[in-house]
């Protein structure tokens, strides 16, 4: 019951709903007791008249108006039923509403760590399952609950005022039931449990698979990607098996109680009623009415298992509700103080003795450089050296264990990561863009953005000649990721993007690492028009970017190894050094090794 008030809680803001529901579900109840007595007492009419002790005519107008008054009864129940029922759809959506929404603010909130530890169809999953079970249960909670209750209470009464020994029975078989339910509902959760990490783990694997299809068909891997989600779906199937078989074994016992107690009722019914103690009207009116308490029973029955399947298919999405989310990410802070001015004498960007680990591995290690304003920086180590690692720090994907970053003399870990990320602009490896039209990818950043500026973005970037040719210009779908766009034209929009945001600081990851040599060319000219002015952090995927940059920072192991120009840099025998030799020796070996120990290309 704590669980069902937690969700409950949870969407208050529909206890309106809630209660013109129960309400409409009340007077339903009652619209449906209100049958049994118009029907007993027909009943004992239609008797009187056939043994004579009521004239026909007489008897057949008080029939006749027993039958108007169960018309009257069942059409009000018809409509109350049906404006119940709407309100209940409409209270359906909007818990679906708030569920997704408070799902992805929560999201959007998180660290970057939560990602990276989780696959996408699962935290997608986990909402669809959600929804799909809490919605349900809290329909049927809703509509069947309160009618359950009344429909208890009054046949209890009803048949106790006419014998004892009925209500007595019904009192033993409440508890019973419920008992026996609550027996089978601790396994069953555990058994739905497990099915639910099966299923996430299947559908996360699903999303990536299609999300790379591609790679999945040129390494020929269909086959094993097929055996591996069958065999998820497989174990649900097992668990399933003994799932079930413990359910309808214990659903088996349940009925069988039941049926026992109510052989005793209708037994008693028809003792008393063949002695004279109930005339024909009375034991049809409590023969209704055990009727009727066999529904609030069953239904108790069907309210608990919706109820199991909510609280199971819910436990994931309140777990990632319960999160704490980062607080520099909060939606709801206020950006106070304004525009995040530069502090006089500040550097662009300054790490003070920074250390940072992804769980246990230690990436960087007391890391301290700067950068000043307008100055180009390029990073260069072996893969795996730092590099991605700085960039990610810097945007406040992850906080520092030890030291300081400093955007502009400002602390990064003071500053709501909005405020900070305003004033970096970033062009990754992977361009990332939306499903949508080029105007809502180039203006992501400003959707504000007049035509004009998104238009001069893009020919500044070398996008708007491809652009224009499109028959839909600005408004060309270019589906999921930009599937429809070469690597080069995706590169080009991020490039735009970037120039409309017109940050003062810019981060390029590798930006044309992945492009043939007409596209590195068109994309790299956007690329140095777009640093023109701006204070840069190269991530050097090529040595000509290197040998143009201001300083270059080499990394060991997570640690600074060398600073200095591509001059100074390339005579100390050093990281910069090694690749220009290795450059200048042109065999297969070294540009086997700039590509795969440095990522660059010659």
């Amino acid at each position: 019951m704590r669980s069902v008030l937690r969700l409950i809680r949870f969407t208050n803001e529909l206890r309106g709903l809630y209660l013109i529901i129960i309400v409409c579900s009340v007077a339903a109840a009652i619209g449906t007791l209100a049958v049994p007595f118009i029907i007993g007492a027909a009943t004992d009419v239609i008797v009187d008249i056939v043994n004579g002790r009521v004239a026909f005519a007489d008897g057949i107008v008080a029939t006749m108006w027993f039958a108007v008054a169960f018309l009257i009864a069942e059409l009000a129940v018809t409509l109350i039923t049906s404006v119940g029922g709407w309100f209940g759809d409409l209270m359906s959506e909007r818990m679906r509403q708030i569920l997704s929404n408070r799902y992805f603010d929560k999201l959007l909130q998180l660290p970057q760590r939560y990602f990276d530890d989780n696959l996408t169809g699962t935290i997608v999953s986990r909402l669809d399952r959600t929804i799909t079970e809490v919605t349900h249960f809290a329909k049927s909670f809703a509509n069947n609950f309160f009618t359950m209750i009344i429909t208890t209470v009054a046949v209890l009464v009803i048949s106790g005022f006419y014998a004892w020994p009925l209500a007595l029975l019904l009192l033993v078989i409440f508890p019973v039931y419920v008992w026996l339910t609550a027996l089978t509902s601790r396994r069953w959760q555990v058994y739905e449990g497990e099915k639910n990490a099966e299923v996430d783990a299947a559908r996360g694997r699903f999303t990536e698979v299609v999300s790379q299809m591609p790679v999945v068909k040129s390494f020929a891997q269909e086959r094993r990607e097929r055996d591996y989600f069958h065999a998820r779906f497989a174990r649900t199937v097992a668990i399933t098996r003994d799932q079930s078989r413990h359910w309808h074994f214990m659903d088996a016992l349940r009925r069988a109680a039941l049926n026992l107690i109510f052989f005793g009722i209708y037994a008693i019914i028809f003792v008393l009623t063949a002695q004279g103690q109930f005339t024909l009207g009375v034991m049809v009116l409590l023969i209704q009415l055990m009727n009727m308490a066999r529904q609030p029973v069953t239904m108790m029955s069907y309210i608990i298992d919706t109820a199991q399947h909510a609280l199971a298919g819910s436990r994931d999405y309140f777990s990632v509700m319960e999160l704490e989310p980062d607080p520099r990410e909060l939606l709801s802070q206020e950006m106070a103080g304004g525009e995040l001015a530069p502090k006089p004498g500040s550097a662009a960007i300054e790490f003070s003795r920074v250390n940072f680990a992804y769980d246990s591995e230690s990436v960087l290690r007391n890391l301290s450089f700067s950068v000043a304003e307008g100055e180009r920086i390029a990073l260069v180590s072996e893969s795996g050296g730092g590099k991605s690692t700085i960039v990610s720090v810097l945007l406040g994907f992850y906080p520092v264990a030890d030291g300081h970053v400093r955007l502009f003399g400002h602390d990064t870990a003071e500053l709501h990561m909005a405020k900070l990320r305003e004033k970096i602009g970033v062009v990754f490896q992977d361009a990332s863009l939306f499903s949508g039209t080029i105007r809502e990818n180039i203006a992501y950043a400003r959707p504000d953005a007049s035509d004009a500026e998104i238009i001069a973005a893009a020919k500044r970037a070398n996008a708007w000649a491809f652009i224009a040719r499109s028959p839909e210009g600005l408004d060309t779908v270019i589906g999921e990721r930009g599937l429809k766009l070469s690597g080069g034209q995706k590169q080009r929009i991020a490039v735009a993007r970037a120039m409309l945001k017109d940050a003062p600081v810019l981060i390029l990851d590798e930006a044309t690492s992945a492009l043939d040599t007409k596209s590195e060319r068109l994309v790299q000219a956007g690329i140095d028009e777009l640093m023109r002015g701006r204070t840069s952090l190269i991530i050097a995927h090529r040595l000509s970017t290197i040998s143009s940059v201001d300083r270059i920072i080499t990394l060991r192991h997570g640690e600074i190894d060398e600073v200095g120009s591509p001059a100074e840099l390339a005579t100390t025998g050093g990281i910069y050094a090694e690749l220009l030799a290795l450059q200048q020796e042109g065999t297969a070996r070294s540009k086997k090794a700039l590509r795969e120990r440095y990522g660059i290309r010659g």
